[in-house]
């Protein structure tokens, strides 16, 4: 018990396993790039290795949540209450699972992204990956937190980390709405189902972007305390 990794990390910082947490989570919906750009070409055997490697990612940020549930010591002997930390993990896994949802459905279906959409659909995927990437550099400013006091010139670097989390996913959200659009321009020439599920991928894709902001809400609840 004494050697465990996770008790480790505790070890050396109140919130180290969160980082890894959140930033296995952001190595799995990263993997989406060369995902879509495979999907794309209808190279469907890059594509299979891909979601492979997500899922693979996926259930690593599972083992490590895991983990930390059944390690994380008790509120007494940490610097925010325990239950906090619970949630903000779960926000964090989140991202995970919405990433391996979307590899996952647009595999098995093999999916066809129609040509004009396609440079939209990408853009919207790195706003998304971009507002994940804000989330994780605001859970690496906590170690500075906590030597600070929670107080201090820290918390104004976390909060404008945060600001800058919000405004990423309201460009998702403007990015999400355009798409949409775009393909409603050219839904009459697809078929229904696959329109169906393309909106539900483009959505999904959205929905990283909530997931990061989510996590971002998290932690302003905890600079709040």
């Amino acid at each position: 018990m004494v050697n465990s990794p996770i008790l480790q990390m505790f070890a050396r910082s109140p919130f180290k396993p969160m980082q890894e947490h959140i930033v296995k989570a952001q190595e799995s919906a990263a993997e989406l790039i060369p995902f879509f750009e495979a999907v794309m070409k209808n190279d469907w055997n890059t594509a299979a290795a891909c979601q492979q490697r997500i899922a693979e990612l996926e259930n690593e940020a599972d083992d490590l949540k895991r983990d930390i549930r059944q390690r994380l010591p008790a509120s007494i002997f940490l610097p925010v209450p325990r239950t906090d930390l619970l949630d903000l993990l779960r926000m964090q896994d989140k991202i995970a699972n919405r990433a391996k949802d979307i590899a996952g459905l647009m595999l098995g279906r093999q999916m066809q992204i129609p040509q004009p959409i396609q440079a939209e659909l990408l853009g919207l995927l790195q706003t998304t990956l971009m507002a994940i990437e804000q989330a994780v550099l605001a859970l690496r400013e906590l170690d500075e937190l906590l030597t600070a006091g929670f107080r201090g010139h820290e918390v104004d670097i976390v909060e404008r980390l945060i600001t800058g989390l919000d405004d990423l996913e309201h460009k998702a959200d403007e990015h999400e709405r355009e798409l949409r659009s775009s393909l409603f321009a050219v839904e009459r020439d697809l078929y229904p189902i696959d329109v169906m599920f393309l909106y539900q991928v483009i959505q999904w894709v959205g929905d990283l972007a909530n997931r990061a902001q989510q996590v971002g809400n998290r932690l302003q609840l905890l600079l709040a305390r």
